[in-house]
């Protein structure tokens, strides 16, 4: 992943470790006082919100545990398109320019143009070089894109 991806991660943790999982506990114990636990609507709610909170802190601190975290400002720019770059491309037939940064499969959203390592137009891109042109299978047909430019920013 990328470093600003790792960021993203540990924020996230550290939201659900020092907010989240407090106010979750206040709540249950203010449940708990409300009486008969079996009929008890916010007990069963709170206690269900404890167990997302406490999934999803275990999921984060599984992945920011194997992950290995790409700074791509560090990489010398050899034009080339690697993971992390951000790419310029041009589609051949309506000469559409796009630009995207190619991260992993946790940072990817197509919203803010980062696109998975492991989609399709990633797939088709990655060792590729600026200038090079590249047929790439997507939803609507193959296309036709050439390289413009790749980044490391």
């Amino acid at each position: 992943m990328t470093a600003a991806g790792e960021k993203a991660l540990r924020e996230e943790l550290d939201q659900l470790k020092t907010v989240d999982r407090p106010r979750v506990i206040a709540d249950i114990a203010e449940a708990r006082e409300h009486g008969d636990l079996k009929e008890n609507a916010e007990y069963h709610a709170a206690r269900e919100q404890q167990g997302f909170i406490e999934g999803r802190i275990q999921e984060l601190e599984g992945k920011l545990s194997n992950c290995q975290v790409i700074d791509v400002t560090s990489i010398p720019h050899t034009g080339k398109v690697i993971f992390g770059t951000t790419v310029t491309i041009i589609n051949l037939d309506t000469d559409e320019t796009k630009t995207y940064q190619i991260v992993g499969d946790d940072e990817a959203d197509i919203k803010v143009n980062k696109i998975s390592v492991n989609s399709p137009i990633a797939r088709g891109l990655v060792g590729k070089e600026e200038g090079d042109i590249v047929n790439i299978q997507t939803p609507g047909g193959a296309a036709e894109y050439e390289i413009d430019e790749v980044a490391h920013i």
